[in-house]
């Protein structure tokens, strides 16, 4: 008979091995970057965890990057990214951190985290580390976060994008107004601006500039519908959702997407019925940019899923803006609207995407 210790020894061992019924599941949040970006990734995970918490097929675990770049495991099941949650984490370095996941023994890493630090290096760790992981390698993210880059690919797949020049410091545009003037690798419309009058210009530079070493100058395809395609990969297949149209005057700023209010927490603007609305699947634009998404996820190499925002010209025509290959699985996020509208959930989109990525390999 063994004593009390080699038993409470053996309980332990038990504890910590995994439950094979279960997935065990990384939701890697935060942002080695800035606060901005940590606390937009909060607010989606926040969301999905919340979706996922009572489903039994799945362990969640949490790891949080600090806009210092120190890693938190928070591991309240209740709200583990709750500020007390987070508050009671220990904060670890790089090394510490990749130990504490290599004893958690994961299954599958889920990113949420959207600064380009967050989508390219740290999704890179985990091909380092043989963690699979949901949605786009980090050579894409790479790729589609530089807009000029992105749409030069896309271009050459023989999808349409409006003229376009990058533009430095110092440096002038040969293009004729108006013009639609971005940073080169911002994202949430930060610095960007439609520039119809001459003066405008220089200032619409300087503060494109001041989110990027280069500004992306495009023609302004006049205004006739302005829509987001998602797109995802099914055992092969591309099935492209019903698209999701927004509410534009001119060109979507930052203003139009995410705000900070009074409490200090963000918030989402372009939610509302009265900022983006579903398609019907029968609208007249559908098919005309299904055809444009399912080239443009080809031509960038996507997988599992993606996002392309998209501008339709008065007469029908669409033309590509950017891609958005990220996909929280709140129920709040675009994709997720998209694929209930089309008779998935979220909780389902979460889980056949996982195993589109499980059963791939």
């Amino acid at each position: 008979m063994g004593t009390d210790a080699e038993g409470s020894g053996e309980a332990r061992a038990a504890a910590a091995r995994p439950d094979p019924r279960r997935l065990r599941v990384l939701h890697l949040v935060g942002s080695p970057t800035t606060a901005f970006f940590a606390d937009l990734s909060r607010l989606y995970a926040r969301d999905c965890l919340e979706t996922v918490r009572d489903d039994e097929r799945y362990e969640t675990h949490v790891a949080h990057v600090d806009p210092d770049g120190l890693w938190r495991f928070p591991t309240d099941q209740g709200d583990p990214l709750s500020a007390g949650a987070l508050q009671a984490a220990e904060r670890m370095p790089v090394a510490a951190a990749i130990a504490h996941i290599a004893s958690l023994r994961v299954d599958l890493m889920v990113p949420q985290m959207f600064c380009v630090a967050g989508m390219t290096s740290y999704r890179a760790l985990f091909d380092v580390l043989g963690i699979p992981y949901v949605g786009n390698r980090p050579d894409v993210m790479a790729l589609t976060a530089d807009k000029a880059q992105a749409r030069a690919v896309v271009a050459a797949a023989g999808v349409d994008v409006p003229r376009g020049e990058l533009v430095r410091a110092g440096g002038r545009t040969t293009l004729d107004l108006p013009v639609v003037v971005k940073p080169v690798d911002a994202d949430n419309s930060a610095g960007v601006a439609l520039v119809r009058e001459p003066s405008e210009l220089d200032p619409a530079l300087v503060a494109a500039l001041e989110h990027a070493d280069a500004a992306l100058v495009e023609t302004y395809v006049p205004l006739g519908r302005e829509v987001r395609c998602g797109v995802l990969q099914r055992d092969g297949e591309l099935v492209c959702l019903p698209l999701e149209e927004y509410r534009v005057t001119g060109v979507r700023t930052a203003e139009d997407k995410v705000v900070r209010h009074a409490d200090g927490d963000l918030r989402l603007v372009a939610k509302g019925d009265e900022h983006a609305w579903i398609l019907p699947t029968d609208d007249p634009i559908t098919a005309a940019v299904h055809e444009l998404a399912r080239r443009a996820f080809v031509a960038l190499g996507c997988r599992h899923y993606g996002l392309f925002d998209v501008r339709v010209a008065p007469d029908g025509r669409p033309w590509f803006l950017e891609a958005s290959l990220y996909c929280s699985f709140a129920r709040q996020s675009v994709l997720c609207a998209m694929a209930q509208a089309a008779g998935t959930g979220p909780a389902e989109l979460f889980r056949s995407t996982i195993q589109e990525e499980l059963h791939g390999r």
